[in-house]
């Protein structure tokens, strides 16, 4: 939230590291975010394949790499055409996400009360053991590897502070208030998560995603065996979040080209990609005035 109050023309980590730290390390954050671009934009896309294909037969998987490949080319037949985000279109995804992920993992919780407690001593003595045999400095290093794991994740929050030109009046706060719904939905959703699977032992299945493998096993526990209505609700909960990463891979054509904006009125990269089609990126004049 600082950096959008004291960077509010965007242009996200490279800006920031440019003017606070020096171009050296301008350069190495603008490198890293055009791979981490690239990244997302596959990683999505595989992520939001994998969720599709758990809910068919396994019999159908020797489709989802070709389908994978089909994703990609139409988000790139969309971007070639000037296709943004809507929020008309990612407002109803984002909260069948938020409902559907709440009510399955709250429902799970709540069947397994009983099981919380004795599942909190394990942690417990889980960590005192940790904590003995390899002191905290490798339980540190453990769970710092464990975040890096998971830093595709702060794409999204790049992506608005690299992107707040984009956004509506007053753009700083609408910048400021999507942050905190990112923060807030993130910490509920993937703790609720990660304590369900240790509740539910959760473990890889072939052909399925472990949130696949999570809320079959929360349907199964709360519905009786067979009834059909199990296999819906996992079904909308897990096409809402192929439908969410799908749009998650967008980020990547958006911040992507925009960085390379930046970095080309540095002279980073060649400057004929200072010019890059108004489809691609959208940098409002002061923005430009104020790299120049």
């Amino acid at each position: 939230s600082r950096i959008i109050e004291h960077f509010p023309f965007g242009g996200g980590g490279y800006v920031v590291a440019t003017k606070l730290l020096g171009p050296g390390a301008g350069l190495a954050s603008g490198s890293a975010l055009l791979v981490d671009y690239v990244l997302t934009v596959a990683i999505s896309l595989a992520s939001c394949s994998d969720q599709l294909f758990s809910v068919l037969p396994t019999q159908y998987q020797f489709v989802k790499l070709p389908f994978t490949f089909l994703l990609l080319g139409l988000l790139t037949l969309l971007n070639l055409r000037g296709v943004r985000e809507s929020v008309a279109v990612i407002s109803p995804i984002f909260l069948l996400f938020i409902v559907a992920h709440v009510v399955g993992l709250g429902t799970g919780i709540i069947s397994s009360a009983n099981q919380v407690p004795l599942e909190w001593n394990h942690l417990h003595e889980q960590s005192s053991v940790a904590v003995r045999d390899i002191g905290w400095v490798g339980l540190l290093m453990i769970l710092f590897r464990a975040f890096t794991l998971g830093g595709g994740t702060y794409t999204g929050i790049e992506a608005v502070s690299n992107g707040v030109p984009m956004l509506r009046e007053p753009k700083v706060e609408t910048a400021k208030v999507t942050m905190r719904y990112m923060a807030v939905s993130l910490a509920l959703i993937a703790g609720g998560i990660l304590f369900c699977y240790l509740l539910y032992q959760v473990s890889p299945v072939p052909g399925r995603t472990l949130n696949a493998v999570l809320f079959s096993a929360i349907a199964g526990n709360v519905l009786p065996p067979g009834n059909p209505l199990a296999h819906i609700l996992v079904a909308v909960t897990l096409i809402s979040s192929g439908a969410l990463l799908f749009v998650a891979a967008q980020t990547g054509f958006l911040g992507g080209p925009r960085v390379l904006v930046y970095m080309a009125f540095d002279r980073w990269v060649p400057s004929r990609f200072s010019s890059l089609s108004e489809r691609l990126v959208k940098i409002g004049r002061a923005s430009c005035r104020e790299r120049v």
